[in-house]
């Protein structure tokens, strides 16, 4: 009598695309950006689990965080929509819709 053989979970499935909150791309890598950065959160007494977050693509993360200091995001930054509102993040994001997602974007 013949075993039969259970069906392989390799390789992994290919994961879904998830949407950037500033820029809107659907993205295969998300990171969590801590709306609150987690040094000054401490500062309050909060713990890095306790801080809002939200789920930017690469190229929106490191922009934010080549941009601003972690004094101005906790200040005056702390929402996706203050920081679109911001004229360089604007400019950013709106050159960085009409790039591919495939893209790799270097941010200076």
């Amino acid at each position: 009598m013949a075993r039969r053989v259970a069906p392989s979970s390799w390789p992994p499935p290919p994961a879904l695309p998830s949407t950037c909150a500033l820029c809107g791309r659907e993205v295969l890598l998300l990171t969590e950006h801590h709306l609150v950065p987690r040094s000054r959160g401490r500062r309050r007494g909060l713990k890095p689990r306790e801080l809002p977050t939200v789920q930017l693509c690469r190229a929106c993360h490191s922009f934010v965080h080549r941009t601003f200091t972690n004094e101005e995001l906790d200040r005056e930054y702390a929402t996706p929509q203050r920081l679109l509102e911001h004229e360089a993040v604007r400019r950013f994001v709106a050159w960085l819709r009409t790039q591919p997602a495939t893209r790799t974007v270097r941010v200076r």
